[in-house]
Parts: structure tokens; C-alpha cells; sequence
């Protein structure tokens, strides 16, 4: 179920936008030749793009070439997060269907993971330092955000006052940090972590609940929110001051 609600956020942030467009796009399917099922979820400056595609993690280069890629000892991959060094951050899945972690490096290399006594890591993003963002489950078997730094640290990320999760799924390279947390019965809200160490409430005026999934150097985050009233769901992008 995990992995279907990434799946339908992905799909939103493109076609869930309304109202007039400030700019005009180009649309390209991307298909892994041969193959029915292909997700895209991160893209750096150089415009290489990660995602999935059937039970891998996929890489698509500037020179339109496919690299698949697992972690050893992996069962399913899900790559999340690429920066403009071209370091990849994913969750994959092991032999015992625990999700776990993992930083693909530029040398090919890999590193699992773990944020410590939890029972389960998920990587989500990276910025320019290699500062890696994601959640997990610790052994209340609640959701926590997590930052991990270049020096190796784990810092746990809990919104005050959040019931049973809190969830970091972006970060720009000034270290601000966005996500969700649940605040009162299963509804969630979109947080924005800034470097003061300041938590502020992200919220779609009307909307029922909000998910904070990105933000740029600008400050600028996009997520999804589910209408108040028909429980329809939109793409948003909050600008800072706007």
C-alpha cells in the first residue's frame, strides 16, 4: 500500500494541476523498452532521472540509456531521490520484506541504510551536501521523520504535537526540509522544517489534508492536498510571500 500511495502522488503532481498555466510543457513518456510498468520520481539539474520499474530501481542518463540497478540482497527497489552529483537515495525491500535504505554513490557503491533500533528505513531525498532525508519505524511502531548528515548522524524529526507520524520527504540545499504529520484522527498536514530548527504548519486553505513533497532553492514546495468537500485530490505549489 506504500508504494501505490507514492505511485498516485507521482501521477498527480503532473496532471492534478488546474486554472491557467504561467508556462507551457512539453510531455515525454518514459517506457523502459519493453516493459508495462515505469515510474519516474526524482530528476537533477543534469535532468537524469530515477524511479522503478517492476521490482527494480531504474536510472534514465542525458544520453536517454537505462540502468537498472538493486542493492545486494535486494527483493524490490525503489529509487526516490537524485542529486545534482548524481547520488541516488531509495528504499529497498529485503529477503524478509523489511524496507531498508540505501545511498548509491557515483563509484557504483552501496550503503544500507538503518537508522538505528528502527524496524524499518525509508530514503527519500538528498541535497547538494549529501544530506539524505526519509522516515522511519521505530519500535512504537510510529512513523518519525529522520535527517541524516554528511558526518554520519542520524537526527530524529518529530513535529510537536504530531500523533502517530511524522514523514520528511524533501530537502533544498539550504537544508530547509518538507513533509507530513498526522495531527488529529488519521489527517495529515505538510510541515515545513526550516534551518532555525522551526517547524511551520503547510496547509492548503480548504483543504481536508495536505502532503508537503519538495521544495527548491527558492523555497518554493509542491505536494498534494485532498479537497474538503469531495475529497478530490490536487497538486499545489506554495511560494513563499505569495
Amino acid at each position: 500500500m506504500k508504494r501505490v500511495f507514492y505511485a498516485c502522488a507521482a501521477w498527480v503532481l503532473l496532471v492534478g494541476l488546474t486554472g491557467p498555466a504561467k508556462a507551457q510543457y512539453t510531455f515525454t513518456t518514459i517506457d523502459v523498452p519493453g516493459i508495462y510498468d515505469t515510474q519516474a520520481f526524482g530528476i537533477n539539474a543534469a535532468s537524469q532521472i530515477v524511479g522503478q520499474y517492476l521490482l527494480h530501481g531504474l536510472l534514465l542518463d542525458v544520453d536517454g540509456s537505462y540502468t537498472t540497478f538493486d542493492p545486494p540482497g535486494a527483493f524490490r527497489t525503489w529509487a526516490f531521490g537524485i542529486n545534482d552529483a548524481g547520488q541516488i537515495v531509495g528504499i529497498y525491500t529485503d529477503s524478509l520484506e523489511y524496507d531498508r535504505g540505501f545511498l548509491l554513490d557515483v563509484d557504483g557503491s552501496y550503503t544500507t541504510l538503518d537508522v538505528p533500533g528502527a524496524i524499518e528505513t525509508d530514503a527519500v531525498g538528498i541535497n547538494a551536501s549529501g544530506q539524505i532525508v526519509g522516515y522511519y519505524i521505530g519500535a512504537d511502531h510510529y512513523y518519525h521523520g529522520f535527517l541524516l548528515d554528511v558526518d554520519g548522524s542520524y537526527t530524529t524529526l518529530d513535529v510537536p504535537g504530531a500523533g502517530y507520524a511524522s514523514q520528511a520527504y524533501g530537502i533544498n540545499d539550504a537544508g530547509q526540509i518538507v513533509g507530513s504529520y498526522v495531527h488529529s484522527q488519521s489527517v495529515f498536514s505538510g510541515f515545513l522544517l526550516d534551518v532555525d530548527g522551526s517547524y511551520t504548519p503547510i496547509n492548503v486553505p480548504g483543504a481536508y489534508q495536505t502532503w508537503a513533497y519538495g521544495i527548491n532553492a527558492s523555497g518554493q514546495i509542491v505536494g498534494t492536498y485532498l479537497d474538503h468537500g469531495d475529497r478530490t485530490t490536487h497538486a499545489f505549489l506554495a511560494t513563499p510571500g505569495g
